[in-house]
């Protein structure tokens, strides 16, 4: 049986599944795959699709339901099927909630930016910082014109609005991060914040699916490009695979540990890459050798104890 996450509204999906119990099934990697897999795994084998995967190997150029619901089917049939890893329901909680502050800081900063181009367009030429209480209250005490300085107000509302919602998330994403065996370990990291360890937990999921610290690097996209030609061997930049906020949080989290907690074991890895190459280039580097760390600690079970440095 192959099947994709696109179903009629009306779908009965139990009943689907009870009416194929035993068989095997397949579907995409979606976004709203989640339930249509849960449903379906109370009878069925499934396996998720990975879209990316499954767009390079089908053997198609045509793109409709029908079309990939039987492309799916055929590789079912040949047991080839690009798996998509499925989380765990505790996995899904905290990427429900680093997902969910990621997308409300986003917001925030478009009515930010808003707020900016609303100046700009006034001649208001101040450097003003909407994100904090100061700047709003700068912000209030300007007179605009109608409708203009209603725009202003909403903005600055929704602002303060949302900066609530995640000083409220931040306290339950902090209590999840507390609670979690993994994330209490990553915390022992200089640098590494409740919502770093949270996150970096999130999107990695469970660490034994990967098959070595090499593949996770890969996984997040810090791993660097080879070139090979002939004799030479170039090493570009890193590959950029995977979600760029982990990336992010990392490179800060190396920052933080080298530059303010003055961790020894990363220090002096970024200063001897520092002294030969660019500093950002040692600081990708040395968030690199971080997450490589990151997956021993989760794989061991253990906290951060790096071996120790020579004078």
């Amino acid at each position: 049986m192959g099947a994709t996450a696109r179903m009629p509204r009306n779908a009965n999906l139990d009943d689907l599944a009870q009416r194929y119990a035993g068989a095997q099934a397949a579907l995409e990697a979606t976004s709203n795959y989640y339930h249509i897999h849960d449903t379906l795994s109370e009878h069925l084998d499934v396996t998720v699709a990975h879209p990316k995967e499954l767009n390079q190997i089908a053997d198609t150029d045509k793109k409709t339901d029908r079309v990939d619901a039987k492309e799916l089917a055929r590789m079912v049939r040949l047991n080839s099927v690009p798996e998509s890893y499925v989380p765990t329901d505790e996995v899904r909680e905290a990427r429900a909630l680093v997902r969910g502050r990621q997308t409300l800081v986003e917001n925030r900063t478009k009515y930010a930016n808003k707020i900016h181009g609303l100046l700009s367009d006034h001649g208001i030429t101040e450097e003003v910082k909407p994100l904090n209480k100061e700047g709003r209250e700068f912000l209030r005490e300007l007179s605009l014109p109608t409708p203009w300085d209603s725009l202003l107000e909403s903005y600055i509302e929704l602002i303060e609005t949302l900066t609530e919602e995640i000083q409220s998330l931040d306290e339950t994403i902090e209590e999840r991060a507390g609670s979690l065996k993994e994330t209490q370990s990553l915390m022992t990291i200089p640098g590494v914040s409740y919502y770093t360890a949270l996150t970096i937990y999130a999107e990695l999921g469970e660490i034994d699916r990967f098959d070595g610290d090499k593949e996770v690097v890969s996984y997040v996209g810090l791993n660097p490009v080879i070139r090979e030609s002939g004799d030479s061997r170039i090493e570009g930049s890193i590959s950029k695979r995977g979600f760029g906020r982990v990336r992010w949080l990392l490179v800060q989290a190396a920052h933080t540990a080298v530059h303010t907690c003055n961790d020894e074991y990363l220090s002096r890895f970024y200063e001897r890459l520092a002294s030969r190459k660019n500093s950002q280039k040692a600081i990708v580097a040395t968030a690199r050798k971080m997450l490589v760390s990151i997956y021993h600690m989760l794989d061991r079970g253990e906290v951060y104890d790096p071996p120790g440095v020579s004078a």
